[in-house]
């Protein structure tokens, strides 16, 4: 009986990026079946790849023992009733196997009979039919050479299931998993999949959507009244509900120009100095609310009668944490920040902006190039495009008259914890020709890539002009000038 895994589950056991297993997919060293992989052809083609039976059990024992234990381990289990309907779902699928493997018996049993009968009605000599009888009962009970890790696997899979459900929403494409007792919507924004949604507490109805299959159910109150015709067709509110078992959903994904603009008074949770005269800016929207925004936007804030405005440089999967990074200048809001902000403070946030977005429907390898202060756009785009697992391969170029760049740490820490991410810091003095040349001399062929650049006019149109000549698509090159 074959055992098919979802490709983003699959990624979790083996410990690799989804864009791997899909790029194998695209090459055909991986089969599918429906976009499942069967376990056979998962324990064949990951051969080096061993699986702990009690690995996840260990992973929340841990999570219980740390600090705020009691807090933390709430939040990594879903809520009970959630957590015995998928028991109940496992023990279904279990009694089914143990089903199937008591009608296989009876089957042997019955082929025993019918060889017996044969044997007695043919005169056919009966030492070769028993000896046929044992070859056969021999080759049903021997143990196949995978059958330890196939079982670790299955165990591994199972707690999975256990503690999260798969989403799937099409008809993007996008996957992502609801962990602990959080909604679709929360689990799909942190995941960094912008789905559509207004108020987030059940009353606008903006978050409506259509479940395809699976079981979910209901984890917060609405107000907002589904009419009867969407209650028969499948409608939920994507914040009112949470997923039981695997589901798959029908839901918009937002672009920029479906984001409304919004005013949240936010506050300051730290001012993090940089380097020489420039600051990081970390602000925590309220509780009940959080910006509405896609990498890559700007947002304006204001104290009092002064105003800037920002590039957001921290990911939309983050929750309620907003930065952006100040440069000291001759402007009132600067100065504000390098002089009068402390922590608690209160920020008043007018967005998003701007179109320097990620295309969420491509697969392909991106690179990220980014001049000096560029880097904030960037950084968000790049954490973002992490966070959604989308692209086959990325590369990050940051170019600055300043070395080392600041948060150079950050990104080599990328660079070490992703196989598939590159990092190169460049000097800005070495000249544009020089920059240009060490940015896409690696890359002779950019037919099937997408580049996010931001910088000014002349590293722009440098940039472009460069990558067109080794073939990248005019709609492959994405940029924002940044001065």
């Amino acid at each position: 009986m074959p055992h098919y895994l979802p490709v983003s589950r699959v990624a979790r056991l083996v410990g690799v990026p989804r864009g791997v297993l899909q790029n194998m997919i695209k090459e055909g060293a991986l089969d599918t079946f429906d976009g499942m992989i069967e376990l056979e052809e998962l324990l064949s083609k990951f051969p080096d790849v061993h699986w702990q039976d009690e690995g996840e059990l260990e992973h929340v024992n841990a999570i219980k023992e740390r600090a705020f234990g009691k807090r933390i381990f709430e939040r990594a289990l879903p809520d009970k009733e959630v957590l015995a309907e998928r028991l109940y779902e496992l023990g279904r699928e279990f009694a089914s196997a143990k089903s199937l493997l008591r009608h296989y018996d009876q089957v042997l049993d019955w082929l025993s009979q019918q060889l017996d009968d044969l044997a007695d009605a043919s005169g056919t000599s009966s030492s070769a039919l028993h000896s046929l009888k044992q070859r056969l009962r021999r080759q049903l009970e021997a143990v196949p050479q995978e059958a330890d890790r196939g079982r670790a696997l299955l165990a591994q899979e199972s707690v999975m299931r256990m503690m999260s459900a798969h989403v799937v929403v099409q008809p993007s494409g996008h996957e992502f998993f609801v962990e602990g007792n959080d909604t679709l919507l929360e689990a799909a924004l942190r995941a960094g999949i912008p789905l559509d949604y207004g108020c987030s507490n059940g009353n606008c109805g903006e978050c409506k959507a259509k479940l395809v299959s699976g079981q979910v159910k209901k984890a917060r109150p609405y107000d907002f009244v589904l009419k009867e015709p969407e209650k028969a067709n499948g409608t939920i509110l994507l914040c009112s509900y949470t997923a039981v078992t695997d589901v798959v959903i029908e839901a918009h994904v937002a672009g920029a120009e479906d984001i409304p603009r919004q005013t949240l008074q936010t506050r300051v949770r730290s001012v993090e100095p940089l380097t020489n005269g420039l600051l990081a800016l970390h602000l925590f929207t309220p509780r009940s609310q959080r910006l509405r925004f896609l990498a890559g936007q700007r947002v304006k804030l204001s104290v009092g009668d002064v105003t800037g405005d920002y590039y957001v440089a921290s990911c939309p999967c983050e929750e309620r944490h907003i930065e952006v990074h100040v440069r000291a200048a001759a402007q009132a809001f600067a100065d504000k920040v390098f002089g009068e902000l402390h922590k608690e403070d209160s920020v008043t946030l007018t967005g998003p902006e701007g179109s320097f977005v990620i295309k969420l429907d491509s697969r392909r390898p991106v690179l990220f190039l980014a001049w000096d202060e560029g880097f904030a756009p960037i950084k968000s785009l790049v954490q973002h495009v992490m966070s959604l697992e989308m692209a086959d391969s990325m590369a990050l170029y940051w170019v600055s008259d300043r070395l080392p760049h600041y948060q150079e740490n950050l990104c080599r820490s990328w660079a070490d914890a992703l196989d598939n991410f590159r990092y190169q810091p460049l000097f800005a003095q070495s000249g544009m020709d020089a920059v240009i040349e060490a940015i896409f001399s690696g890359h002779a062929d950019l037919g099937h890539c997408d580049i996010y650049a931001a910088g000014p006019a002349g590293f722009l149109d440098a940039a472009k002009a460069a990558a067109m000549t080794r073939g990248l698509s005019l709609l492959g090159f994405h940029s924002e000038k940044v001065e």
